[in-house]
């Protein structure tokens, strides 16, 4: 490990160099974008504070690396953090100096950051609650932390068109759409995975190829082997709106031609000799219960007799760093207990009896309580540079507008919003989508969104959301109200609703899409 971090800290003279120059005027916007993607850091929206993204492998966020998070923040000040949908920590508002420090203490924690961004493999994503879940085909956890250790070797190898995205689920909840990644590994019920390649979200988005069937997991490395040689010999290196791995299926004459090319790398794989073997420590949870019990609309008992999880979801998955620090110091005092990062930016805390789940929720009062207020929003354009609007203030104007409504919980789903069309916020699969854009009203310009309705990522019942049209931004609390109030009235709650009733939410969409 120690030879690890001097191999990635060897980069960082070169980073503090250009990040300098940048902030001096001396380096455009494009080119340090260009360069400091591959640090795991983004310069903001207007170039006067970066981003840093702090890889947390499988969404596991250790006992080891909590501390460290809650010590940087402490140290250098840090105002404001996100928990992402890739299950990583962001730092925003951050100078030169809080970037350096923040960068290289984390290779010190065994915090990867390099290939955070970029063209590059991103963090391995891992359903969050795997190896304590009841319903759960078998703890996916281990072999995602594998995948993540083979991915690193990749980042200074040959270049790839674009980035590339690898998940993991353990069972067909599919939180972390294992099956529409560029490589996703879905469990099934006899301890075998199948294996699902070049889907996406985004533009011209696609559902994942299934390229293997019933997979032993010690085998996942000759796969991930063959899909950076599928996307090195057939990815688009000219055009760069069409490099993600779900373009090859078009290219490449359609999924059936798809397949074949992969099944040709995998069997080039497998012929060059190497031994791509893994062999993953499964780790049983041997803490017991105490005898103390809870029920708590945030608290979810495991497969383990006695140990619950508590739920915290700061809304828009910002998280308050105090709040942050408080939970960790208290955890640190927890025998077993770890947070686990999940794709809808909600922290899980697993491991904990009755008496010591009260103590979290306390700490995390400030948590989503109802479906509609753990909605999924990306970091928007207040803070991304290729953002559209400003996602997060969407959702918080919606949340409060709700709340003031005085609505039941059951009312309104989850919805995700997306600033942009690259889908952070994974509008196109969720129940209800708003992704950024304009609306021309009496030849004027107006910020808006565009609605989705009706997406699923459901293992087996994948759908796109349908696109109803656009409303402006300023309406749509307003319409989220209206919907709430018709389905209270009806006394079901939403998915029951919208299911007796297809048509409805079309219909009260309707003026305010006109």
């Amino acid at each position: 490990m120690k030879k690890n971090q001097e191999n990635w800290k060897q980069d960082l003279p070169e980073f503090r160099e250009k990040t300098a120059a940048f902030y001096a005027g001396e380096m455009d916007k494009g080119a340090y974008k260009g360069f400091s993607g591959y640090y795991g850091s983004y310069a903001q929206k207007g170039g006067t504070a970066s981003m840093l993204r702090l890889r947390m492998t499988a969404g596991q966020v250790t006992k080891e690396k909590m501390a460290f998070v809650a010590r940087m923040i402490q140290e250098y000040q840090v105002k404001k953090m996100h928990f992402t949908t890739c299950q990583t920590i962001q730092f925003h508002d951050l100078n030169q100096e809080q970037v350096f420090g923040v960068m290289e203490q984390a290779l010190d924690a065994g915090i990867i950051t390099m290939g955070g961004g970029g063209d590059y493999p991103r963090n391995v994503m891992c359903s969050p609650l795997s190896g304590t879940e009841k319903d759960e085909y078998f703890d996916v956890l281990p072999w995602a932390r594998e995948a993540g250790e083979y991915l690193l070797t990749f980042i200074k190898a040959e270049k790839m068109p674009r980035k590339l995205k690898v998940g993991f689920s353990n069972s067909p909840k599919n939180m972390t759409h294992a099956t529409y990644r560029d490589l996703g590994f879905a469990a099934r019920p006899d301890g075998l995975f199948d294996v699902y390649s070049a889907g996406g979200l985004g533009n011209n988005p696609c559902f994942g190829v299934l390229v293997a069937e019933g997979i032993k997991p010690e085998e996942i490395c000759y796969y991930i082997k063959a899909m950076w040689l599928t996307f090195r010999a057939y990815g688009n290196y000219e055009n760069r709106a069409k490099a993600r791995t779900r373009y090859m299926q078009e290219s490449l004459g359609g999924p059936e031609a798809y397949k074949n090319a992969f099944l040709e790398k995998l069997q080039q794989v497998r012929e060059s000799g190497e031994d791509l073997t893994v062999q993953a420590v499964v780790t049983e949870i041997e803490k017991k219960g105490d005898g103390s019990e809870i029920s708590d609309v945030r608290v979810t008992p495991q497969k383990q007799e006695g140990l619950y999880t508590v739920m915290w979801h700061p809304i828009g998955g910002l998280a308050s760093t105090e709040k942050f620090c408080a939970l960790n110091d208290a955890l640190q005092k927890i025998d077993g207990a770890e947070m686990r990062l999940a794709p809808d930016e909600t922290a899980y805390i697993i491991n904990l009896t009755g008496s010591e789940a009260k103590q979290i929720l306390e700490l995390t009062d400030d948590s989503a309580k109802t479906p509609f207020e753990a909605s999924v929003s990306c970091i928007g354009a207040s803070i991304c540079q290729v953002g559209a609007r400003d996602s997060q203030g969407l959702l918080t104007a919606c949340v409060e507008a709700v709340r003031q409504a005085q609505l039941p919980a059951s009312a309104l789903p989850k919805i995700h919003i997306s600033g942009c069309p690259s889908s952070c916020g994974t509008h196109q699969t969720g129940e209800m989508g708003f992704r950024g854009g304009v609306k021309k009203v009496d030849g004027k310009v107006w910020p808006a969104f565009v609605l989705y309705v009706g997406g699923c990522d459901y293992q087996g019942k994948e759908t796109m959301g349908q696109q109803l049209g656009t409303i402006e931004e300023t309406k749509i609390p307003e319409f989220l109200v209206t919907l709430g109030r018709h389905v209270a009235e009806s006394g079901m709650e939403f998915h029951e609703w919208r299911q007796k009733n297809p048509d409805m939410l079309e219909n009260l969409a309707k003026p305010y899409l006109a």
